[in-house]
């Protein structure tokens, strides 16, 4: 699975950054919202959820970059991608917002 971040809807303005093989997404200011790798990607997400979906999926894990804010979802296909686009856009919304761990 692909995931290219510039035509997912709802997210305002990113930087991007090269990191270890990897991409950063930042919002404004710093904070990074994705950790995107060529077969993972690491986001922000609310504790209930992110328990429920590595209850739910086998692809999900908790997250090494974010920690207990967040979750690592291997993109095997696993979770369809309008829900890998809908976990991004709620990491951005939760960093812009100051409202993580």
């Amino acid at each position: 699975m692909q995931i290219d971040v510039d035509k997912i809807t709802g997210l305002g303005e990113y930087e991007c950054a090269g990191w270890g093989g990897r991409k950063l997404y930042s919002v404004p200011g710093g904070k990074a919202f994705l950790v995107l790798s060529e077969r993972t990607m690491e986001v922000r997400t609310d504790l209930k959820l992110g328990e429920k979906l590595q209850e739910e999926y086998e692809s999900v894990m908790g997250s090494r970059y974010f920690g207990r804010g967040g979750i690592e979802v291997v993109l095997s296909g696993q979770l369809p991608q309008d829900e890998v686009e809908d976990l991004i856009r709620l990491s951005y919304n939760m960093t812009r917002d100051g409202e993580y761990i």
